[in-house]
């Protein structure tokens, strides 16, 4: 009876069939996930790869290739992935034998005297006074544990499923440099062309209050209005540095995204910045592709099979352990006899079993901690895919919206170049005054200050709607599938 159950845990450990993790489970809220955007009518497939290269801006493009290459928290993130990649090489070997190599070498020298010995016949004066041996040996010793309850499998399972976020992780910094890459250098178009009319705004108001100066010279307008065109102009002329600074601020954090220096950004950037705006709409394709495509989701799902694992882990260290050793060698008096197998080998096998009686409650902590980490888990990725939802809803809004408003501006702007040149002809042909054609001109510049705004916030609305889709931008950075954990078989322990 007592041989019987060495051998019925031992056929279990071979078969391999006890497995302590829960059950794998969706967090109820990611399992009512509703089935489309509320305001979004276009379901078609998205593909994201390399999207920006739409704006058609060989400056652009070369920049964000720059990024995903050179950015440091990228290189960062990826050494972190080379870090997790070990950490679960190590967690691998739990399940593989151990195997070293021995060789010993020692020499004694013991007085008979005083010695267990000293009452031997010929010890002393004339006869044998020490006890003198030496021995050598050569072996290999070699050590497994029998993952009886998926211990050393579940460990396992759960630094894969940690190194498989963080490549995840690694993913979503990828996206998100490149993401402040394109941002930024909107940001850096817009801020040039906000400068430039600036510029072209302080020299009209300059015309324009000298016209008024003129004017009030000859009692033609009050001094209010000559006081309201001068102010004007301090204002514009003030908000110059203030641009120019937005302006060398943003091609800096530019030159730190690239792994570069201001000033070889600004050579860089030296030729016009010509970005083509997209219009088009953007396929949102289903809610549950985000599931799939975000890597801030994908991580957060890995985590909680991590966490799940772990469970697994910490239950079966209530259970008993089975080791199984050899350690074949040679040993003898002399080298020689050191390397000569065939007549001095030795051998010792062992198998032991370890079981946990009395820990002061380390192993019932350790369960409870485990389990409260899964939940942890769980929690963390129900509120990730619910705010992957929101962003991706919000984004999809934010785009059409701002598409809605360039077209607006833009029909402003045609109105008021319209307005200007009707001004113009009217001073041309002496009806109207100079003035009145300076104020409609400024109108213009005003209106195309803020289609320049609304050209950058389309192309940053467009960016959102990318990022909250997720999705690999470029092709080269998909992780390959990975296995967790095995689904639980028939007859197997959960």
């Amino acid at each position: 009876m007592r041989a019987s159950i060495p051998l019925g845990l031992l056929a279990l450990a071979l078969a391999g069939c006890v497995n302590m993790a829960p059950e794998r489970a969706q967090p109820e809220v990611t399992a009512q996930l509703p089935e489309a955007f509320p305001n979004s009518e276009n379901a078609a497939e998205y593909r994201p790869e390399a999207w920006w290269t739409a704006f058609q801006d060989p400056v652009l493009d070369a920049l964000v290739q720059d990024a995903l290459a050179d950015n440091l928290d990228i290189a960062e993130a990826s050494a972190r992935v080379a870090q997790a990649a070990a950490q679960a090489r190590v967690a691998r070997s739990a399940l593989l034998p151990g195997v070293n190599a021995s060789a010993d070498a020692s020499y004694s020298s013991t007085p008979l005297g005083g010695s267990a010995f000293g009452g031997l016949a010929g010890g002393g004066a004339g006869g044998v006074d020490r006890i003198e041996n030496d021995s050598y040996s050569l072996g290999l010793g070699a050590s497994y544990e029998i993952d009886l309850f998926g211990r050393a499998r579940n460990d396992y399972a759960a630094a894969r499923a940690d190194a498989v976020a963080v490549e995840y992780d690694y993913r979503t910094v990828q996206l998100a440099a490149a993401a402040e890459t394109i941002a930024t250098y909107f940001e850096i178009v817009d801020g040039r062309r906000q400068i430039e009319l600036t510029l072209e705004t302080i020299d009209l108001l300059a015309e324009r209050a000298e016209q008024t100066q003129e004017r009030f010279r000859r009692g033609l307008t009050q001094s209010f209005e000559l006081y309201q065109v001068q102010q004007d102009q301090r204002n514009t002329q003030a908000s110059l540095p203030q641009r120019e600074a937005a302006l060398d601020d943003a091609q800096g954090r530019l030159a730190v995204l690239v792994r570069s220096y201001p000033p070889a950004m600004e050579t860089r950037l030296a030729r016009p910045l010509t970005p083509r705006l997209v219009f088009d709409e953007v396929p949102a394709g289903l809610p549950a592709d985000l599931l799939g495509q975000r890597p801030d989701v994908a991580a957060a799902w890995a985590r909680l099979e991590a966490a799940r694992a772990r469970v697994g882990a910490r239950k079966a260290d209530r259970f008993p352990s089975i080791s199984l050793t050899a350690a074949p060698g040679t040993q003898a008096g002399d080298i020689g006899g050191a390397f000569d197998i065939a007549n001095n080998w030795v051998v010792n096998l062992a198998a032991g079993l370890t079981a946990p009686i009395f820990n002061g409650g380390r192993i019932s902590a350790n369960i409870e901690a485990a389990k409260a980490s899964y939940d942890q888990a769980a929690a963390n990725y129900a509120r990730t895919v619910l705010t992957a939802y929101r962003e991706a809803n919000s984004a999809l809004e934010d785009y059409e919206e701002n598409r809605q408003r360039y077209q607006l501006i833009l029909a402003q702007l045609d109105e008021a170049r319209f307005s200007a040149e009707l001004q113009g002809r009217r001073f041309e042909a002496g009806v109207g005054d100079y003035v009145s054609y300076l104020d409609a001109l400024r109108a213009v510049y005003q209106v195309e200050s803020a289609l320049s705004s609304a050209g950058r916030a389309v192309a940053i609305s467009r960016l959102g709607v990318h990022r909250a889709l997720g999705g690999s931008w470029t092709a080269d950075i998909e992780p390959e599938p990975v296995t967790l954990i095995p689904a639980p078989q028939e007859g197997q322990q959960s």
